[in-house]
């Protein structure tokens, strides 16, 4: 029984895009930061567009981006695109009819999984992308002057940017 991740790796692929603006970001740079392969990011980022949170482009300058104001997506709409089969889920094999607990368990737990449900839902449509954003930025600015502290090297964005590993490849390969 293990937790899925896969809201946590969205939420993480929308607030890299809207910290990039509206330069779209290739799946591979996506993957960098995630730390996961780009054909998880890749199908991710379909089921994103589907729900209508992404808009992608192909192509050597293509790449994804927000398909709106991050200040109007909300977590919910995440939830709902890729995890809307509620937090928890009942037994997976039907229990035993015959025992006086397995007969009603799942009529009981139902009532109760739509409780926190509906509690989770609550919480999330208050929570935007952006507010995400806004959120990691002290974290950013702590971990730059850790670095800071121990090393020169800058936290930066810009090398996660379309085409800004291909430039750096260009640039190596000139000198």
């Amino acid at each position: 029984m293990s937790t899925n991740s896969r809201f946590a790796v969205a939420v993480h692929v929308l607030t890299l895009m809207a910290w990039s603006g509206d330069e779209p970001l290739k799946s591979e740079q996506v993957a960098e930061s995630v730390n996961t392969n780009p054909v998880v990011i890749r199908r991710m980022l379909c089921e994103l567009a589907e729900a209508g949170l992404v808009i992608s482009q192909t192509g050597s300058m293509g790449g994804s981006r927000l398909a709106s104001d991050p200040a109007e997506m909300t977590l919910l709409d995440v939830y709902q695109a890729l995890e809307y089969r509620g937090v928890f889920s009942l037994h997976r094999q039907p229990p035993s009819q015959d025992c006086p607990v397995g007969v009603n368990i799942e009529t009981v737990l139902g009532e109760v999984l739509e409780e926190v449900d509906s509690a989770v839902e609550h919480v999330l449509a208050k929570i935007t992308i952006n507010d995400v954003v806004q959120r990691l930025k002290p974290c950013v600015s702590t971990v730059e002057n850790k670095r800071n502290h121990y090393s020169r090297e800058p936290i930066a964005l810009p090398h996660l940017r379309a085409g800004a590993k291909s430039r750096r490849a260009k640039a190596l390969r000139t000198t």
